[in-house]
């Protein structure tokens, strides 16, 4: 491969939060070899510093089942009932060019697959910004907060790091969006999983037979993993 290539997949494993002995030995290189190709990664990401950031927020309830390092002191405003954890909305808004708004939504499962979809990037203006944070958080009946860009570095980025190591890729447009968090070196402050194990609970477009034998690939049968297959309501008959 070039040295694009290769500098786009030391970029792409460090998004994952591979450390540099990670990301060498996954690139089959050695350490001294991958070394200056994070440092010329690092100073593009210092050259190109995120536009300025206009809000930040998340779903309340976001730290139900996960371990925080409390030397963070993130605050979860509303710890949410136990069938509303898992997953996590995080909104980031940063200012465009001239007077409008750039949006990324990151919807994150934390107990397992990382994040699961990408909303944006969108333009839009500060008023209708306003106007779309409660409808974004519309399925969360305990709402939501404003929450430090750092929480929300260590909970996205950490989730796909910790999706990965179970087998998981994010969804394909993180690579995308992933600029609006801004760079992370890591690794996490939280612990993924509930209560540190992974708990797959079935989505909609979810193939819920490959998850779990890609969970069982990585961490052994259950009990070593929970999960729960929802049932499909039935379809109407005419």
């Amino acid at each position: 491969m070039d040295s694009a290539e290769l500098l786009d997949q030391v970029r792409q494993l460090r998004s994952e939060g591979k450390s540099p002995k990670q990301t060498a030995r996954a690139l089959g290189m050695t350490p001294s070899a991958v070394a200056p190709l994070i440092r010329a990664i690092a100073a593009q990401s210092a050259a190109a510093t995120p536009p300025p950031l206009l809000g930040c927020w998340i779903n309340t309830g976001w730290s139900h089942g996960l371990s925080i390092d409390p030397a963070y002191h993130w605050e979860d405003t509303t710890p949410a009932r136990e069938e509303a954890g898992g997953l996590v909305s995080v909104l980031v808004a940063r200012r465009h060019r001239f007077d409008k708004v750039s949006m990324c939504g990151f919807l994150t499962d934390v107990y397992c697959l990382g994040v699961k979809d990408v909303g944006g990037p969108d333009i839009t203006d500060e008023l209708a910004l306003r106007q779309f944070v409660p409808t974004y958080y519309t399925a969360y009946p305990h709402g939501w907060q404003t929450a430090p860009i750092e929480l929300a570095q260590h909970l996205v980025f950490g989730a796909v790091a910790y999706a990965h190591g179970l087998g998981f890729q994010p969804h394909s447009a993180f690579a995308d969006a992933a600029d609006h968090l801004g760079d992370w070196e890591g690794p996490s402050a939280i612990t993924f999983g509930k209560n540190g194990k992974p708990f797959y609970i079935s989505g909609p477009n979810d193939n819920p037979r490959k998850v779990v034998n890609t969970l069982e690939y990585a961490v052994g049968p259950p009990p070593n993993f929970d999960f729960v297959i929802m049932q499909e309501a039935p379809s109407a008959t005419m």
